[in-house]
């Protein structure tokens, strides 16, 4: 594959240092564990090679990486549709009987806000946006604090810790418990089910893994589904409430409610959404910090006044959802690339984020101070722009802000061997050893 002894493979390595340009794209292959630990030098290569499109060999799909060709295609739904199906692959032909079986136990699975195009998507995307306007973010502002330093509370004591596990997979789990309105104990589940629904994505899985998960996801509909029936009797003040009494639009002039299946694949998207990326970005953004203490040093001497810039340029960097599927509905062109309808494109979030032409010369630097970051993609752009985006970044600059308020030093472990989960879609640190001293 021209990959095994390339850059790309730094198991082992924290990822502060600017990517080499010296990388072997021949063979390039998106699945390939030296790619998924550490895609940037690829990505980077792509973008100095001068063309539109990386052609993946023996796929449908081009990888686009440059900012300025990104942008224009997120904006342009009718030539690059979001209606791409699953984004995950699909099992294998032996298994499709195993596949009916699992689903055959649970709801269907209709595409509702990820996988669709106006005007479907602006009609399910209505229904749970009130929820992410800055009013409601302000509303839970207080709630987020309360979360955040009752798990700081949980461990101020010990000196030490594993991050993901003991921060940044419970706060923005404990986050959208909250606006759904259900109970804290069952946290384990909601993440099981959260990573049973993203473990196809951008990843290989066994049958036995493929089946496990699609399980999980039917367990999930097996407890959501009665608690928005009991909204329809007992309504609450959640979103699952107004989920249940929302009403959109029909192709035919008329109006109707949401049935479970669409219900439960909104619930389930923001179930995900809720926790998979900001997890993700806490924890490459607790690495950075400790990696570069004058940046820590600022922050802890104005949490508030820096931790919103800490956010952006972590989610720059860090882009936990790397990129994402567009089908081109049409031949057509891009800067004079031919390219055929049906085929798959693969717009990296994260190359764009790391573009020379958008963030200079050493974009692959920890800096919170460019004047331009609020240019990163790490969010999407257009009408599928991350629609918990207020709500990540809410979560995140709390957690800055208050661990800087309750932390003096921070230090990662000899123990991290920094190694990331298999996607090269979704891409964060299995676990990160944190040593801190309290303030």
């Amino acid at each position: 594959m021209g990959l095994a002894d390339s850059p790309g493979d730094n198991v082992g390595m924290a990822e502060s240092s600017p990517t080499s340009p010296t990388v072997d794209l021949e063979g390039f292959n998106p699945f390939s564990p030296q790619v998924q630990q550490c895609p940037h030098a690829y990505y980077r290569a792509m973008q100095e090679q001068g063309d539109a499109l990386f052609p993946v060999a023996g796929t449908n799909m081009y990888m686009v990486t440059r900012h300025d060709l990104v942008v224009p295609i997120l904006r342009d739904t009718s030539t690059f549709s979001n209606n791409f199906g699953s984004p995950g692959e699909a099992p294998r032909p032996e298994l499709v009987e195993r596949v009916k079986e699992v689903y055959a136990k649970g709801y269907a699975r209709v595409p509702t806000m990820l996988t669709i195009d106006p005007p479907q998507h602006t009609r399910f995307r209505g229904t749970v946006a009130p929820y992410f306007t800055p009013r409601r973010m302000g509303e839970l502002r207080e709630p987020v604090v309360a979360i955040v330093n009752r798990l700081i509370d949980r461990w101020i004591d010990s000196g030490r810790i594993e991050f993901v596990k003991q921060f940044a997979v419970p706060l923005p789990i404990e986050a959208i418990a909250h606006i759904l309105n259900v109970p804290a104990d069952r946290m384990d589940d909601f993440k099981r089910w959260s990573d049973c629904s993203i473990a196809n994505i951008g990843n290989q899985l066994t049958d036995d893994q493929f089946i496990a998960a699609q399980e999980g996801v039917v367990e999930f509909q097996h407890y959501f589904a009665p608690e928005l029936e009991r909204r329809r009797h007992e309504p609450m003040d959640d979103l699952m409430t107004d989920l249940v009494r929302a009403e959109i639009d029909t192709d035919d002039g008329g109006r109707r409610h949401l049935d479970m299946p669409e219900m439960l694949s909104i619930v389930q998207q923001l179930l995900v959404a809720g926790n998979e990326t900001t997890t993700k970005a806490l924890t490459e953004g607790v690495m950075l910090l400790a990696q570069h203490p004058e940046q820590w040093q600022r922050l802890k001497a104005d949490p508030a006044g820096r931790a919103p810039l800490v956010v952006e340029e972590v989610l720059r960097l860090s882009t936990p959802t790397q990129g994402m599927f567009r089908l081109v509905t049409a031949d057509t062109e891009i800067e004079g690339c031919p390219v055929s309808a049906g085929s798959r494109l693969v717009v990296a979030y994260t190359a764009a984020n790391r573009d020379p032409a958008v963030w200079g010369p050493d974009p692959d630097a920890f800096d919170p101070d460019r004047p331009n970051l609020k240019e990163h993609l790490a969010f999407g752009k257009g009408i599928h722009f991350c629609i918990g985006a207020p709500l990540s970044r809410l979560e995140m600059q709390v957690a800055f802000e208050m661990l800087a308020r309750r932390l003096d030093t921070i230090s990662l472990d000899d123990s991290n061997t920094f190694e990331y989960l298999p996607s090269f879609m979704l891409r964060g640190l299995k676990r990160l050893d944190l040593s801190f001293t309290a303030r």
